[in-house]
């Protein structure tokens, strides 16, 4: 007697569908019009300018490296290794230049050019030194732009100033004397408010400050005395005057 094969029909069309359906589950679906291109969070500035080794630890904890065209974004926290330089360009044109070994955290920054309402940046130097150049944030809303460091407040007042904090990791800078551990201020342009627990001192175009501790009142230095935040030529092209950060290299160095 022969034997039917016609059972084996509806198998084998089962089988292709099943294939078919599969393949078309591994393929990308297919753009949505007017969808960004990606969902991940947009950054609020840019690395423009870096000599070494940039890293960030993003608000999630994960860690890693960055190079020049890198986004940074609110929560991050950038480190600077020995050596390194590195320059950030924020949405408004706001710039800050890190120095090597410096921990520089973007607490919070909104910018949109039409809603001015909404401006807000805090940012906070944890460790070494800065150099920043006020951007269209802080000369439209000044009000709400802070600096906050481990024994001061910044304000600013549409300003190009640096901050250096040390913390027994100072030695050689300024003059080949080892400042003191504290927070210290130079103004190149505008003005700036130092406050702490202990009170506030406006500082202007050409002077220094230095706050010691989260409790002792901030106090204007002599400028022959004052520590000057300077640059190599590579970052930044303008001069000024004090003693530099880094005299050794008074050369190759300059105020932002």
């Amino acid at each position: 007697m022969a034997t039917s094969h016609r059972p084996l029909l509806p198998a084998l069309s089962l089988a292709l569908l099943l294939a078919t359906g599969a393949a078309r589950a591994q393929q990308p679906a297919p753009a949505v019009p007017g969808a960004p291109a990606s969902a991940s969070v947009p950054g609020v500035g840019t690395i423009t300018h870096l000599s070494g080794t940039l890293a960030v630890r993003k608000g999630d904890g994960n860690t890693r490296f960055l190079s020049v065209s890198s986004n940074v974004s609110e929560g991050d926290t950038l480190s600077t290794q020995q050596g390194t330089y590195a320059r950030i360009k924020f949405a408004d044109g706001g710039e800050v230049v890190m120095r090597p070994d410096t921990q520089f955290r973007i607490e919070n920054y909104r910018f949109e050019e039409q809603k001015p309402e909404q401006d807000n940046m805090l940012v906070s130097l944890l460790k070494g030194g800065l150099r920043s150049v006020t951007g269209l944030l802080g000369k439209r809303n000044k009000e709400k732009v802070s600096f906050t460091t481990p024994t001061a407040t910044v304000g600013i007042r549409g300003t190009n100033f640096g901050l250096l904090f040390c913390q027994n990791d100072c030695a050689g800078i300024g003059n080949g004397t080892s400042p003191a551990n504290g927070l210290h201020v130079d103004v190149a342009q505008g003005a700036i408010v130092l406050t702490n627990a202990g009170g506030q001192l406006v500082l202007a175009t050409g002077q220094f400050g230095y706050v010691p501790n989260g409790n002792t009142p901030p106090v204007v230095v002599p400028p022959g005395q004052g520590i000057q935040v300077t640059m190599p030529q590579a970052i930044s092209k303008n001069t000024g005057g004090g003693s530099t950060l880094g005299g050794g290299r008074s050369d190759s160095e300059c105020v932002l």
